[in-house]
């Protein structure tokens, strides 16, 4: 009986694994890399360039430990590998002081330049701080004044006040070039963060809080802002344009926007706050001066009770009486009278999807659709100028 010689196996590679195909494979991805736009690295204002300079100089002092590290891993790997019969062999060996000054001094040492280099950039860098430069060389004059906005988080959009000007807008930041800006921050639900990564650093908002950022732009364009904490299903596009402009171009920016009819008073802003996805800039001519106040004390609906005065009914020593127009403090009270205020900030009613679950639970915030009940608004288009 003949036997059949056993089958051939083929000498060709498997489909995907040539050469052209994995550098192909590796260029594309380098190509995809290439579309990353590394904004933070790319800064616009001098608070900006601070942070980047920080980080880089970070990251510089930590790979002077880890790059000798990885560095004398390999290099000890290769030299005292079994084949090598010319490395010395010394099993009873157990101490060297060089050595051990060398591995302890070395990272106290990089510890202390971190430490020293983090303590500086916090301090010179604190968000509360105003600006004493406005770049390398350009202190800023004692006759000027940062450019006021006032900020508020709502689901999910950004509403930005400016009350030296009397304009509001949403979704769009305009700000004069080589001017410190002065953001005074909060929230009208849940917590969200401000970021415009070309300008400052991010700050958090919070109902019923002020915080604080100070920043500036050295340069005119326009930079993407953004929503830097989840705060719901809207979060992905609860972005803005900032836009860097000259004085004179931003003055003429704010007669633009004063052209508007719309006034955002509080039923406005009312309005507003109803949680509403992608909406287009939005300009208002004039603004309610105390409703940045209001939102803030959680008073904007009306019959309630304003924040600043559920503590106490004046200066904490009590030395005044108290007005007709305020409610009595808790501090004031006496004990008898615990629990009778309404909780303003308490749930009302039962939570959403408690009886049907699913329903209502797509956001922390109840999606309200329509959502935003305003016409769209004529605006001024600063890109133009940018």
């Amino acid at each position: 009986m003949t036997r059949r010689p056993a089958p051939r196996r083929s000498t060709r590679p498997a489909p995907g694994r040539t050469p052209l195909v994995r550098h192909l494979a590796a260029a594309a991805a380098l190509v995809a890399l290439g579309g990353c736009n590394t904004v933070v690295m790319r800064p616009a204002g001098d608070v900006a360039v601070q942070e980047s300079s920080l980080i880089v100089w970070s990251v510089v002092l930590m790979l002077l430990i880890i790059v000798p590290v990885m560095a004398l891993v390999v290099l000890f790997a290769w030299r005292y590998r079994e084949s090598n019969t010319e490395a010395s062999y010394e099993p009873d060996w157990d101490h060297s002081t060089g050595l051990e000054l060398v591995i302890w001094s070395a990272p106290l040492l990089i510890i202390i330049a971190l430490g020293a280099l983090t303590w500086v950039g916090t301090h010179t860098l604190d968000p509360y701080r105003p600006l004493a430069r406005t770049a390398p060389g350009k202190p800023v004059a004692a006759n000027v004044r940062p450019l006021e906005v006032q900020v508020v988080a709502l689901d999910w959009k950004w509403l930005f006040i400016y009350p030296e000007q009397g304009v509001a807008t949403v979704n769009e930041l305009v700000v004069p070039v080589d001017r410190p800006v002065k953001f005074t921050m909060t929230s009208s639900s849940v917590m969200n963060a401000l970021w415009v990564p070309t300008m400052a650093g991010m700050i958090y908002t919070m109902p019923g809080m002020e915080t604080v950022l100070h920043g500036v732009l050295n340069r005119t364009g326009k930079f993407e802002g953004r929503s830097g904490n989840y705060s719901g299903a809207g979060f992905s596009h609860m972005t803005f344009w900032t836009h860097s402009v000259t004085p004179a171009r931003f003055d003429q920016w704010v007669a633009g926007v004063k052209r508007n009819r719309w006034q955002l008073d509080n039923a406005t802003y009312l309005k507003l706050a109803k949680p509403s996805e992608k909406v287009r800039p939005i300009g208002f001519s004039t603004v309610d001066p105390a409703l940045f106040k209001r939102v803030v004390a959680m008073c904007t609906k009306p019959g309630t009770s304003c924040m600043q005065n559920m503590s106490h009914a004046g200066p904490a020593v009590n030395d005044r009486p108290q007005r007709t127009d305020e409610p009595e403090g808790a501090l004031t009270r006496d004990p008898s009278q615990k629990g009778e205020s309404p909780h303003s900030t308490a749930p009302q009613g039962s939570a959403p999807g408690s009886n049907d679950p699913g329903a209502g639970n797509r956001d922390m915030t109840m999606l309200d659709k329509p959502g935003l009940d305003i016409p769209a608004l004529r605006r001024a288009n600063a890109s133009k100028g940018a």
